[in-house]
């Protein structure tokens, strides 16, 4: 019983250790965005490397499921023979939640994983204290730039994936459902309001941050060599889902309320 509770007690330390490093260590980056100014080059490399190699993968990934959306709502809302609501559902539900959240696990596993890597690499090598004899502050050089990237691009990569999801839908419901292009889309401007596209955004601007920061920081975090590098990869991907589902609960919630404007 003694051992137990000492495992215990030594995990809960841990689990408050590990938090407060790591809101430490976003105090620290985003205080670093304003103070110095970051080098926009820097900024500017993060998003290409974030949004523009990410695009494509979004793109598909958008189109899939806005098909399988459009033939599931297809068969629901044909018993009903409300099949012109296929548009309006896969709009509603892609800019809200599915958009911000699918696209940011695929950055997440894409870019994320790439940061958590590069750093963890960096810090092995111990080229982060080779950056820190030559005065340059390692979290303003590596994690605040792909911050600022991540917060910027990821809601841009979410209106990718509602277009082209909401497009692919509108295929699936004129072709396999018959529905008319006008009803499609007025049916869609009857129920979808441009707030519920801010919302979807908001989101993925905040996923953005959540995923990059948890990558920077297992990047920084990384010891014990190869291994090291693999297992601070993993911890950034998953911890990074897992933060990304809990935290879509409460924006939904505080949205719904309007408390999240």
């Amino acid at each position: 019983m003694t051992l137990l509770l000492s495992k215990f007690g030594a995990m809960v330390s841990y689990v408050f250790s590990s938090l407060g490093s790591y809101f430490l260590f976003c105090a620290e980056s985003f205080r670093r965005i304003f103070f110095p100014p970051l080098s926009f080059k820097l900024i500017l490399q993060q998003m290409e490397f974030v949004g523009a190699r990410s695009l494509v993968i979004i793109i598909m990934a958008a189109i899939m499921v806005g098909a399988v959306f459009g033939i599931q709502f297809g068969h629901i809302f044909r018993i009903f023979g409300v099949e012109s609501l296929i548009g309006t559902a896969a709009s509603f539900s892609l800019s809200k939640e599915l958009s911000p959240v699918i696209g940011s696990f695929l950055v997440t596993g894409r870019a994320g994983s790439a940061m958590a890597a590069e750093i963890a690499n960096m810090k092995i090598n111990e080229q982060i204290d080779a950056m820190k004899v030559m005065a340059v502050n390692p979290v303003a050089y590596l994690a605040s730039p792909r911050i600022v990237a991540s917060i910027l691009m990821v809601p841009l990569l979410a209106g990718f994936f509602t277009v082209f999801g909401v497009l692919s839908a509108y295929v699936i419901g004129v072709l396999l459902f018959d529905v008319d292009t006008g009803i499609f889309i007025d049916k869609i401007r009857w129920l979808n309001k441009p707030s519920d596209i801010v919302e979807g955004l908001q989101k993925a601007a905040i996923f953005g941050a959540i995923y990059s920061s948890v990558s920077c920081y297992k990047g920084f975090q990384a010891r014990g060599g190869a291994q090291g590098v693999g297992r601070a990869t993993t911890e950034a991907v998953v911890i990074s889902l897992v933060i990304i589902l809990v935290s879509d609960y409460f924006l939904s919630y505080l949205q719904m309320r309007g408390l999240l404007q």
